[in-house]
Formats: C-alpha cells, sequence, structure tokens
C-alpha cells in the first residue's frame, strides 16, 4: 500500500478506518475550474466493444477532444500498443501518448479521482472500477486508476466503496452533487447504508455536505451518472440540464433534479443559483441510437477553456454556447461534433480526469 492511503474495510453495513490524513492535511477534491497540471484521457474504443459503424467515429472524436485541450494544456493519452500509430495520428503531437492496456475510453470512471491537501501533495482515490455494475469487461480498465497513478506520483487512496468519477461533482469548496442511482445501487455498494457511503465520500473529498439527486437506474450503463445532469460552474452556481421531450425517460428525472437544486443550500450556507440548459430538440441523424446522450452539461473545463458539444440544432448549440460564454467569461469556448461518443452514451467530460496542479 503507498505511504498515506488506507484501506477503509466493511463490517456490517458500516465502514471502518482511522483517518487516512492527519487532522492538519486532510484530503480534498478541487473544483475542476481549478488550475490543472495535465488532463488524462485513452484511446480505447475498440470494435467489440463499440461496434463498426462506430468505431472509426469515436476514435476520431476522440483525437478532436484531446487536441482541443493539449492547446491549453498537457494532455497525457493510454493507448494500447496496436493502437499506437492511429492515435498518433489522429491525437497529434502535442498530445503525449502512454501505452497501457485498456478496454475503453471513459477515463473519467477508469481513472483515479484526484485530491490535495493543505501541503499541495496529490493522491488519487481508486474507486473500484467494476464495468459500472458488471455491465461491460472491464479486466484491463479496472487497473487503470493505480496505473494513472504510479504515472502521476500521485499516493494511492483506496477504500471499499465502488463507484466512478462521473457521478462525482465538486464545488471545491465543501459540496457534492451526487446521484443516488448510481452511488447506492446493489450492484456497486450492496449492504451500504446511505450514511455510511455519505461519511466516506465526505471523508475521501474533503465534503461538508452533499446534496443527493435521483438520477435514474437501468436506463444507461451508468446507471445516471452527475456529470451528465447537474455541474458547478463555480461555488453556489449550478448548471442543470433538462431534457425537454416528455417521451424521454429523462424529462420526468431532470425535472425533479430542477426541484431539489432549486431549494438546496451548499456548505457555506448559500442557496445554490440554478442555471438551466435545456438539452438539444434535434441532433444529426448519422449516429443517432438509443443510447444517444444528447447534452449539453456534459462540457469539461481545462485551463484557459470549456470543451462542449455541438449536435447541429443551430439554435440548441448557440444557446448553449452563449451561456457557457456567460459562466465562464475568461474562458473560450469551444464547441466540438463529438456524436459517436456521444451515440455510445457518453460525452466530453467523460472521456477526460483532470490532474490539478
Amino acid at each position: 500500500m503507498a505511504a498515506g492511503a488506507l484501506y477503509l474495510g466493511s463490517v456490517g453495513e458500516e465502514l471502518v478506518g482511522g483517518a487516512f490524513a492527519s487532522e492538519s492535511k486532510p484530503w480534498f477534491m478541487p473544483d475542476e475550474g481549478e488550475h490543472h497540471k495535465a488532463t488524462w484521457m485513452a484511446f480505447g474504443p475498440s470494435e467489440e466493444v463499440w461496434g463498426r459503424d462506430l468505431l472509426s467515429g469515436a476514435q476520431h472524436a476522440l483525437g478532436a477532444i484531446a487536441k482541443a485541450i493539449a492547446a491549453h494544456e498537457p494532455v497525457n493519452m493510454l493507448v494500447r500498443e496496436d493502437d499506437y500509430d492511429l492515435a498518433q495520428e489522429l491525437c497529434g503531437s502535442s498530445v503525449h501518448l502512454v501505452v497501457q492496456n485498456i478496454d475503453d475510453l471513459w477515463m473519467r470512471d477508469t481513472g483515479p479521482v484526484f485530491v490535495k491537501n493543505g501541503q499541495g501533495e496529490l493522491a488519487g482515490i481508486e474507486f473500484n472500477f467494476n464495468g459500472w455494475g458488471g455491465k461491460q469487461e472491464h479486466d484491463a480498465d479496472a487497473l487503470v486508476a493505480s496505473a494513472v497513478n504510479r504515472l502521476a506520483g500521485a499516493q494511492s487512496l483506496t477504500t471499499r466503496l465502488v463507484l466512478e468519477g462521473g457521478a462525482i461533482e465538486v464545488d471545491g469548496a465543501g459540496t457534492a452533487i451526487l446521484t443516488e442511482s448510481c452511488i447506492l445501487n446493489r450492484n456497486r455498494n450492496p449492504g451500504l447504508t446511505k450514511a455510511a457511503c455519505e461519511a466516506e465520500l465526505k471523508r475521501l473529498l474533503g465534503l461538508d455536505k452533499i446534496i443527493w439527486i435521483p438520477g435514474i437506474a437501468g436506463k444507461d450503463i451508468t446507471d445516471g451518472h452527475t456529470d451528465f445532469y447537474a455541474r458547478f460552474a463555480k461555488p453556489g452556481v449550478v448548471v442543470v440540464g433538462l431534457d425537454t421531450d416528455t417521451s424521454s425517460y429523462d424529462h420526468a428525472v431532470t425535472k425533479r433534479h430542477l426541484d431539489i437544486l432549486r431549494s438546496a443550500e451548499d456548505a457555506k450556507g448559500r442557496k445554490l443559483e440554478v442555471v438551466v440548459l435545456p438539452a438539444p430538440s434535434s441532433i444529426r441523424p448519422k449516429y443517432e441510437t438509443k443510447d444517444f446522450a444528447a447534452g449539453y452539461v456534459n462540457f469539461y473545463v481545462c485551463n484557459g477553456a470549456v470543451i462542449g458539444p455541438e449536435f447541429g440544432d443551430g439554435k440548441a448549440d448557440r444557446d448553449a454556447r452563449a451561456m457557457l460564454r456567460e459562466l465562464f467569461p475568461s474562458r473560450e469556448v469551444i464547441q466540438l461534433n463529438i456524436d459517436a461518443i456521444a451515440a455510445g452514451g457518453g460525452g466530453i467530460h467523460c472521456t477526460t480526469q483532470q490532474q490539478p496542479a
């Protein structure tokens, strides 16, 4: 076990263990908008997982995301040895490629969740990736978090909790928004109470308050990740997705999330300012699938820029761009066509993991 790490065991329904950092050196997860040392990604699409129709499009979209981020900060891209030449061609010379066995591209979920302490030390929490509750083969991806920690020179923090980084959204000032449908799901943390999960996450992430939103289980592979529904623009301000299609299962879910967040207060006792970012009303037909993740909330904040999607709905795309510019006035807003990745059920944020400076 790495120095400074703690493995928390389970007894009955509770998690037990001593403090993994001294009282004077607690770990905390910074806001995504804080300065990054690098972004981690994975050039992981395979025909086995993505199918022949989506594979090339997903690879090209991933390369476009990496190049857009690399214009603003270093990008480290994990890649299978057999895909190295293709990744180099699509990502360009500004992206640093690292050979590593991987199953897929979702670094937000497979990579470590980076935290820091007051002394500036870096650690990565390894949340025991299990293929989103056993829905996908993940032998290689289960080892990605520890591999990235080694490559980043970060201490490893271990826990019995099973979840993914996409389920976690923090403001860097003590507040998190989490989805019950993912973290409290029996396919990840059977037998653990909500109170036990909350106590452990507060300890790991340096939180004072958790705002739970329901999400929805069983409709997508993630069981409803927070980063598709709600994101902090800054402490006290949260961007919330709204599915206006009344025939969509997400319509009622996103309306419920709005109600909860509009009445919520953060760790400082401030009532949240909620900014609604509606989903597009139409998408380009080429990659349209039942799993298509059509929403603007899954943007990524990097040094000097916000990288978000566009879906070919002119008005909705323009409105989303204008809203992001208003929310992040000091950053360049870049929109990319990532339809092939959206067809696989995810977005730009899902492909990334920030390493704080």
